[in-house]
């Protein structure tokens, strides 16, 4: 962790932007530029990209630029400012894919639940539409499965976060044995111990629906990230690209 590199000043005064205008103007921050589910009459294509710069918080974004100063600058030395760019982009838009296809997913499972009920999908998404949900599908659906569902159609995606499980998957590959100090353990764990536990936790998270990171968390979106940048690094180290610049 030493100075900062070229791409990640870039795209640290651009989150900060963001955040400053989110703070301006709100909801309609969120509405434009988070990831809405594409069958949500928010959604649009930029949002694909602009999500990356979004985020829900002040912490939220301060741990993300946090982790992309301290594990984003040392790749970048290697890599070179159009790679390191190449990287954090694909992984960014890998997380997308991934948490859009698990949502399309939730979202279908609750659909077919309700219509099994002989409710009519028209009713349905109108109520959807407005932002509104029936009370009475409780009665008929699961809670998680309905919690999924309704959550995948209103909930969008914020935040850096999946392109910096990607810059996290990156370094763990590229310096195994880099001892990191984390505040909440007392002493200095190796980065091929902390970063697979990190994703594990958000995998666990994930598929069991017990968050132990908090409410609101796109866990297949920090899966997404991470596995598309597995999928680069092992491409990359399979041809010998790994220590290859773009500059």
């Amino acid at each position: 962790m030493g100075r900062i590199t070229d791409a990640v000043k870039h795209l640290l005064i651009v989150n900060v932007l963001f955040f400053i205008a989110t703070l301006l103007f709100g909801d309609q921050m969120y509405q434009l530029f988070s990831l809405w589910f594409p069958k949500n009459e928010n959604f649009q294509l930029w949002q694909i990209v602009s999500h990356m710069f979004m985020h829900g918080g002040f912490m939220h974004i301060l741990f993300n630029m946090y982790a992309l100063w301290a594990f984003g600058s040392p790749l970048e030395e290697m890599w070179g400012r159009k790679k390191f760019f190449f990287f954090y982009f694909s992984a960014g838009l890998g997380s997308a894919l991934i948490h859009t296809l698990v949502n399309y997913y939730y979202f279908n499972e609750g659909m077919q639940a309700l219509l099994s009920e002989g409710y009519r999908q028209a009713e349905i998404m109108d109520l959807l539409r407005n932002g509104q949900y029936n009370k009475g599908w409780y009665n008929v659906v699961p809670g998680n499965t309905l919690d999924n569902f309704l959550s995948s159609y209103m909930s969008p995606a914020v935040g850096a976060s999946g392109a910096i499980y990607g810059i996290l998957v990156a370094f763990g590959m590229m310096f195994p044995n880099a001892e990191l100090m984390l505040i909440f353990l007392p002493i200095p764990i190796k980065a091929k111990y902390f970063i697979p536990a990190l994703i594990g936790l958000d995998l666990f998270s994930g598929v069991t629906g017990y968050s132990i990171f908090g409410a609101g968390i796109a866990h297949f979106a920090h899966i997404g990230g991470a596995l598309f940048g597995f999928i680069m690094m092992w491409y990359w180290r399979k041809n010998q690209f790994k220590n290859n610049r773009w500059d």
